[in-house]
């Protein structure tokens, strides 16, 4: 029986909007909807609450509004078990949404309006300094402020922790980042952003891969959709597959891979039993409407 690992998942809280339609309008461009439906969402506390769900002890560090958004996201994330006591209010901003779009193939295309997550700053990193010490894992996105990941990846690496980094959404980023994070997650279309290459299988992933080990990075884990994901590190260069599923949404498929992804390298499994574990917790995922409301439980899993 593996112990429950500890993580500290640093990012934003969203309210997702989320709209069902056969087909995504062009612009200027009038669809009619077939369904409406409001979820907790955002890609901090959707990988803090995929890994609750699948057994981690989880503390999420973050900010909302003072209004309803926020006081039912942190209620929410308390439902889920995970400790909120670093999750501060901005009184000043409303709380972040997400307005999502999901075609009848199941993709989507989304807008952010981060709210008071963009206000989430070094000092709010600083008052949660226990929570980032007691973890064996900390997790990191880039729907907070930039500086505020960055401070917060070299801490956590001062204090000897791995940090984890899901470089979305895509943006460039400093490269004195790198040599804090003991692993990067990106989809093929942030490594390309990242590097310059563009992923269309192992071959140009490996290349990639390598480019971002060379900034200081240990482990970098390409997602790949439908393909499974790439793992490249000084000691595994190998691509993993992922199981055959009918997507419905894959609004959280990221969010669920890293959340499980975390848990499964604080229970210390190795790279491989690790991506293979996220792998299936996606392929979960992504049969559901909905982000927090897609994430599989441990059970699930263990199934």
């Amino acid at each position: 029986m593996k112990n429950a690992g500890r993580i500290a998942v640093i990012g934003s809280s969203n309210t997702d909007m989320v709209v069902l339609t056969d087909k995504f309008p062009a612009p200027g461009e009038t669809v009619m909807g077939k369904d409406f439906l409001m979820n907790a969402g955002g890609k901090g506390a959707n990988q803090a609450v995929a890994a609750a769900r699948l057994g981690a002890t989880v503390a999420f560090i973050g900010k909302v509004g003072s209004d309803m958004f926020g006081q039912e996201a942190i209620r929410t994330l308390k439902n889920e078990g995970i400790d909120v006591t670093s999750v501060s209010t901005d009184s000043e901003n409303a709380s972040g949404i997400a307005q999502i779009t999901i075609d009848g193939n199941g993709e989507n295309c989304i807008v952010v309006v981060p709210g008071a997550n963009n206000t989430l700053t070094e000092n709010d990193i600083q008052n949660a300094a226990k929570l980032i010490c007691d973890a064996d894992i900390v997790l990191l996105q880039l729907e907070i402020p930039l500086a505020t990941v960055v401070h917060a990846a070299k801490f956590a690496c001062q204090k000897g922790k791995k940090v984890i980094l899901n470089p979305a959404p895509a943006t460039e980023l400093p490269d004195d980042l790198f040599p804090n994070l003991y692993m990067v997650t990106p989809n093929e279309t942030e490594i390309e952003l990242l590097t310059g290459i563009r992923v269309t299988d192992q071959s140009t992933a490996k290349v990639a891969a390598e480019m971002m080990i060379n900034k200081g990075v240990e482990v970098v884990i390409i997602t790949m959709g439908t393909a499974g994901a790439y793992i490249h590190s000084a000691n595994i260069q190998e691509h993993i597959t992922a199981p055959k599923v009918q997507a419905v949404d894959t609004t959280a498929a990221g969010d669920c891979f890293n959340g499980a992804l975390a848990l499964a390298l604080a229970e210390s499994r190795d790279l491989t039993d690790a991506v293979q574990f996220a792998n299936r917790a996606a392929s979960i995922a992504v049969t559901r409407l909905g982000a927090q409301s897609s994430l599989p439980n441990k059970n699930e899993l263990d199934d």
